[in-house]
């Protein structure tokens, strides 16, 4: 068992490395974009358009985004759990150990 979890944090870790290395890429990517554009491209005015005071800046729309995507994830985190949880009665034999199906029950 434990080589078995060992080995799927050691491919989760080299997943999520993977993920920040591509971000990364595409991050610098859009920055040398960015730059190179603001370079050529003359300064310009930015417009004052109504109730744009009262919209949230960039950041702050990322942060809430992803706070309410950390609470959604806890909430259906809690579910799943939950549902285990009311589920190991039916998993659990009387003697305390795990049910097991047999050939002709897993068919």
């Amino acid at each position: 068992m434990t080589d078995t979890h060992t080995a799927g944090q050691e491919v989760q870790g080299e997943i999520l490395n993977t993920v920040r290395k591509s971000q990364d890429a595409v991050v610098d990517a859009i920055k040398r974009w960015a730059d190179a554009v603001h370079s050529m491209t003359p300064s310009m005015p930015t417009p004052n358009l109504p109730y744009s005071d009262k919209m949230p800046k960039p950041e702050e729309f990322v942060a809430s985004a992803y706070d309410f995507a950390e609470q959604l994830l806890a909430s259906q985190r809690k579910f799943a759990e939950d549902v285990l949880h009311a589920t190991t009665p039916m998993l659990t034999a009387k003697n305390g150990t795990t049910a097991r199906k047999t050939d002709a029950q897993a068919k």
